[in-house]
């Protein structure tokens, strides 16, 4: 494996809209500070709502503005409340902090004709659907923009798959990578400057057995800056 530097961050304070880059961070137990702390529920299911089930969230942004404060600003530049988000949506929504509970995720199991759809329960804390914290590199990423596939952290280099089991240390953080992250109908989705393209995940699944990018827990907190670079620790780490 080649050495690996950090080159871009980012944060997604609302759940399936436009995150954030920076250039440090800290990152808690629960992941990046921010990352997915708030969803946009659907009053009628209870369920978060997600751009596999509503595209439109893609072309929303969230900033984070402090660590219990969130601005959400539709396509137009406005600024957005739970009226606002209802009204766009056309749906009744709230935007809601996640909780100790983890929030029920959907996806549907045939990406070209998004029928037959799954459900699964995520972690508390965050609205993640499972890995708190996700990685991939430049070389696996290419020519496609990163945005598709919603990285916490971009590498430089290549061979993070090889990560999968193994304890790492980038600037002040411990990670455990648990898994690579089986990719779904997200990465298709138009975004802003980027169009709808079904072939991407049809390649994903084609080339690279469905996985792009890996996840982690988070086996020490601490702080995470651009240019940090990973060094690899044990493999199998410790289970007590």
């Amino acid at each position: 494996m080649t050495r690996l530097k950090v080159v871009q961050l980012w944060r997604y304070p609302v759940k399936s809209m436009a995150g954030e880059r920076v250039t440090a961070t800290a990152v808690h137990a629960t992941g990046f500070e921010g990352d997915r702390r708030w969803g946009v529920v659907d009053r009628e299911t209870g369920r978060v709502l997600t751009a596999k089930r509503d595209k439109r969230l893609l072309f929303a942004s969230a900033h984070l503005i402090a660590t219990d404060h969130v601005e959400i600003r539709l396509p137009d530049g406005s600024l957005a409340d739970d009226a606002a988000l209802s009204r766009w949506l056309d749906r009744p929504v709230a935007v809601e902090r996640a909780g100790s509970v983890g929030g029920i995720y959907e996806n549907p199991r045939d990406f070209k004709s998004e029928t037959d759809w799954v459900t699964w329960q995520g972690p508390p804390e965050a609205w993640h659907d499972s890995a708190r914290v996700s990685l991939v590199s430049t070389a696996t990423l290419g020519h496609w923009d990163q945005r598709r596939f919603r990285p916490n952290v971009v590498l430089e280099g290549h061979g993070e798959d090889a990560l999968v089991r193994h304890r790492i240390q980038i600037g002040g953080v411990a990670l455990e990578v648990t898994k690579q992250i089986d990719r779904c109908v997200m990465v298709t989705r138009a975004q802003p400057g980027i169009e709808a393209d079904l072939e991407i995940l049809r390649t994903i699944n084609r080339t690279r057995d469905t996985y792009l990018a890996v996840g982690a827990r988070v086996a020490h907190p601490g702080l995470l800056a651009v240019g940090d670079e990973l060094t690899l620790g044990a493999l199998e780490w410790p289970t007590a």
